[in-house]
């Protein structure tokens, strides 16, 4: 009798999320997250390339509706920000959308300003 095992596995770019195993590895990296921040990244990987409100992304991850002035949904992208870039640093994973929320999708971008980036 063969088992059912639930093998998903999200990918965007260099990072790659193992929901049911609770790993998750950048860059070849596995990283260590707090169970928020894997939270977070799953709900965002699950939508990568698509806008996800702040309100959608706490009812993901914290179960219940956004209180007006919780900033947790920030300061946990922020952690997984630095995790991310620390593990790609020639990428920026998550975007802000001003007024609409973050987007998961890793990019190149330039460190630093040169001749052909804007000032």
């Amino acid at each position: 009798m063969a088992m059912e095992i639930d093998a998903e596995v999200l990918q965007a770019g260099e990072i790659e999320v193992r929901p049911a195993d609770g790993l998750v590895s950048a860059g070849g990296r596995v990283l260590n997250l707090s169970v928020r921040e894997f939270q977070l990244l799953v709900a965002l990987m699950r939508h990568a390339g698509r806008i996800v409100s702040r309100e959608d992304l706490h009812r993901l991850v914290w179960g219940g509706e956004l209180r007006r002035g919780d900033r947790s949904i920030d300061v946990y992208v922020h952690k997984l920000r630095v995790k991310l870039e620390a593990a790609l640093p020639d990428l920026t994973c998550i975007h802000t959308h001003v007024g609409f929320g973050y987007r998961l999708a890793p990019e190149r971008s330039p460190r630093f300003h040169n001749e052909g980036t804007a000032r």
